[in-house]
């Protein structure tokens, strides 16, 4: 499955590079990705870490949706705090254990939660997440735990 997605990926994206469709090119290109992920194969560098597509489709339909929504919503709440003259903004630093197990998952929690408007992650660890927060409110929502929980049930260690 891996290894399929994998060329797949590789394909589409050169593809997409090449902007070339003649046959000769197209066979060129699918056979690169053929070789790339080969080479990779004998390397022993293809895993389930690197190429996470067993997570896409928990992604897709439920994360990724439930995602932009959050994002949507955080980006509406700054826009307000900017505009608003007395910029009510309440710096907050806020320490918490996430419940992830995977690398994969404690990135995919320390990114969204850089790309949520009003916070960001300053360190990301097995033992310990440091989130900036623009205000106390936006701590609280990470304090929740609602995306902690979110990207557990997304990586499948719940």
């Amino acid at each position: 499955m891996h290894l399929v997605s994998s060329v797949l990926f590789l394909f589409g994206f050169w593809l997409i590079l090449s902007g070339h469709y003649t046959p000769f090119l197209v066979t060129m290109g699918l056979l690169t990705a053929l070789g790339v992920v080969w080479l990779a194969r004998r390397m022993d560098v293809v895993d389930r870490e690197g190429h996470p597509v067993h997570l896409a489709p928990r992604a897709l339909f439920s994360y990724w949706p439930w995602l932009l929504r959050e994002i949507i919503k955080s980006g509406w709440d700054v826009t307000r705090i900017i505009l608003n003259p007395r910029l009510p903004v309440s710096p907050t630093l806020l320490r918490f254990t996430p419940t992830q197990k995977s690398n994969a998952g404690l990135v995919t929690h320390a990114n969204s939660i850089t790309l949520t408007p009003g916070t960001i992650s300053i360190e990301a660890g097995h033992a310990e997440f440091l989130v900036h927060a623009v205000t106390e409110a936006g701590a609280d929502g990470i304090r929740g735990g609602e995306m902690d929980r979110r990207v557990t049930r997304f990586e499948g260690e719940e």
